[in-house]
């Protein structure tokens, strides 16, 4: 299965692609056969999910020229990011290959979505481009063995793990160069597992600066593969569905160039995993911060 979340006229819609012709079937909330939000559907259970594709692939033919695109999951209840996870990236970026998995968290409020802007903060000019696969969790559990990891998984999607890099590196905890908003791009689509080699493994990962490629490697070359992202983090944190795990970008990233590439307004960066999908943004600068207004000073007391 392969699925889109959309927005049309106002209202939130997801439509799901015929497997034999290619074109896209869906409808929006409140519209008859709307079969329920997505997020809701993976709480259910993947056979919710299946009734509900099967029932929106009889809805009309979506033009998804015509929409705006929404993140596949709307609302995860964890976003966990995996750095360190390609030996080439780790090289590039001086430092030694850890012997466990770098963890850390993106907040929703960072994600935005395909077609949609990645916003370019007036603090900084360093902006930084990573291309990386996405897990996305179907069926929650803690402390999952490695021979159930992948069972654990609905589907995968794509993400640019858009990196303020000045802010980044300005304490030895990534979470605020990681987390300004409108930086994290997903989607445009998930796929489900079954579409796809276990783990997604052997697919082609690249990531297009402007027309020119920054980043190019296969998922096979992750350190940290699925599974063992699945076991480790549900050691400590129980998973649960609708939960992200961005997996890790190779090498390429524009802060380990000379001189440095980082993301500017008007640039358009591409990332595209195979048999997944191609994610589209264009940066665009984010609005200034709003001017604080002066307290109101107390009028001066006069006699007449």
């Amino acid at each position: 299965m392969k699925l889109v979340r959309f927005q049309s006229h106002g209202h939130a819609g997801w439509a799901v692609c015929h497997a034999t012709t290619g074109a896209w079937h869906g409808t929006t909330e409140g519209r008859p056969g709307y079969p329920g939000d997505v997020d809701d559907l993976i709480r259910q259970g993947r056979a919710a999910l299946d009734a509900a594709a099967l029932a929106m692939a009889q809805q009309p033919v979506a033009d998804l020229d015509a929409v705006q695109f929404l993140a596949p999951v709307a609302h995860p209840a964890k976003i966990i990011c995996v750095g360190l996870n390609y030996r080439d990236h780790t090289a590039e970026s001086g430092f030694v290959q850890p012997p466990y998995p770098t963890l850390f968290a993106r907040f929703n409020s960072s994600v935005t979505a395909h077609n949609a802007p990645l916003l370019h903060t007036e603090l900084s000019d360093s902006l930084d481009f990573e291309g990386e696969l996405v897990v996305v969790i179907g069926t929650g559990g803690y402390r999952i063995s490695r021979a159930n990891a992948l069972s654990h998984v609905l589907g995968y999607s794509v993400f640019n793990d858009g990196s303020v890099r000045e802010y980044q590196f300005k304490t030895p905890q990534w979470t605020m160069g990681k987390n300004f908003d409108g930086t994290g791009a997903f989607g445009p689509c998930m796929v489900t597992a079954d579409e796809l080699p276990p783990g997604a493994r052997g697919l082609l990962l690249e990531t297009r600066l402007n027309g020119q490629t920054v980043q190019s490697a296969n998922t096979s070359d992750m350190v940290f593969d699925v599974e063992s992202l699945i076991v480790t983090i549900s050691e400590a944190i129980t998973l649960e569905a609708g939960d992200l795990i961005v997996a890790g970008t190779p090498a390429g990233i524009g802060h380990a160039r000379e001189p440095r590439l980082y993301m500017k307004p008007g640039d358009i960066c591409e990332v595209e995993i195979e048999r997944i999908g191609l994610l589209r943004n264009r940066v665009q600068s984010a609005a200034p911060a709003p001017q604080t207004l002066a307290p109101a000073q107390p009028l001066e007391e006069t006699t007449s």
